[in-house]
């Protein structure tokens, strides 16, 4: 099923994402991982894909598995970068075959020292394009609440968002973040400048208090100060950081879904058990459908 059919047909969406190994020998743990996930009856799936293509034939073989084994709706990521448009069109032609229907289009992190300029894609948008005219594929893209960090300022940010939109994007996952307010003023400044596809929500259950550092300093995500709190109070005592990071995920997606965000997705960091708790927490939730 096409994702933009899934979310014409059901008002609230749960899904999540997995990533695949990034070698040889840890594929048989992450394909366990990624069926347990499964198991659980996501609405979709999405399985992210290195850049150039670094994990591509694994990208694939989870999706393939889990479509296979489970039915599950797969959204498989594509990156520009370092991607040239033969590495595209034969990944294409793999997904096509497969009877994946759904694509993520990223432009993706660019290593230091590369030069975008020598890139066959430079943006998303590019990248869109190229994917809409080469079969009967819906197609995603990524949005940043917070404005991207390398753009100047987030007025550009939500042009380049417009375009990206134009160029045949047809649903908008958000990266993470942690104060829902952010969202909400970034829904209404993209309303206002009339993109109005479906807005994923991405949501990032922080169960390791070692992570949070990372994750803040390659996305400039904004922390509130309850988030430090926990963080800090917690951070040095892995079961209850975790216990506290489902927690306060649950309580921004129970928030998100009763101010009219339907669509929620969770990056779930191939974590079946925290994946399978916070659905257990919104069990009762999301049967509320009005």
């Amino acid at each position: 099923m096409k994702i933009s059919e899934l979310f014409a047909k059901k008002i609230l969406t749960l899904s999540f994402e997995v990533f695949p190994p990034k070698t040889d020998d840890t594929f048989d743990s992450v394909k366990y991982a990624t069926e347990e996930i499964a198991k659980i009856k996501p609405d979709f799936m999405s399985v992210t894909y290195g850049a150039g293509g670094g994990t591509s034939k694994h990208t694939l073989a989870i999706a393939q598995n889990l479509k296979n084994k489970y039915g599950v709706t797969l959204l498989a990521h594509l990156t520009c970068v370092s991607s040239t448009k033969e590495m595209i069109k034969n990944q294409l032609a793999l997904l096509t075959q497969s009877g994946i229907k759904n694509i993520l289009a990223l432009r993706g992190d660019i290593p230091e020292g590369l030069d975008r300029t020598k890139f066959d894609y430079k943006y998303a948008s590019d990248l869109i394009k190229e994917i809409k005219s080469s079969g009967d594929f819906c197609v995603g893209g990524a949005c940043y609440p917070e404005g991207h960090v390398e753009s100047e300022n987030q007025k550009k940010d939500i042009e380049a968002l417009k375009i990206k939109v134009d160029a045949g994007c047809e649903f908008l996952t958000t990266q993470m973040f942690f104060d829902n307010n952010i969202l909400y003023n970034f829904l209404y400044k993209i309303r206002e400048r009339g993109i109005t596809v479906p807005i994923v929500a991405g949501i990032m259950p922080v169960t390791n208090g070692k992570q949070i550092e990372r994750i803040c300093k390659l996305s400039g995500t904004y922390l509130p100060q309850r988030f430090k709190s926990i963080v800090d109070k917690y951070g040095n005592y892995p079961d209850a950081m975790k216990q506290a990071g489902i927690a306060y995920a649950t309580e921004q997606i129970i928030d998100l879904l009763a101010n009219g965000v339907n669509n929620i997705h969770i990056y779930s960091m191939n974590k079946p058990d925290v994946a399978e708790k916070i659905k257990n927490n919104l069990s009762d939730i999301l049967a509320v459908r009005n």
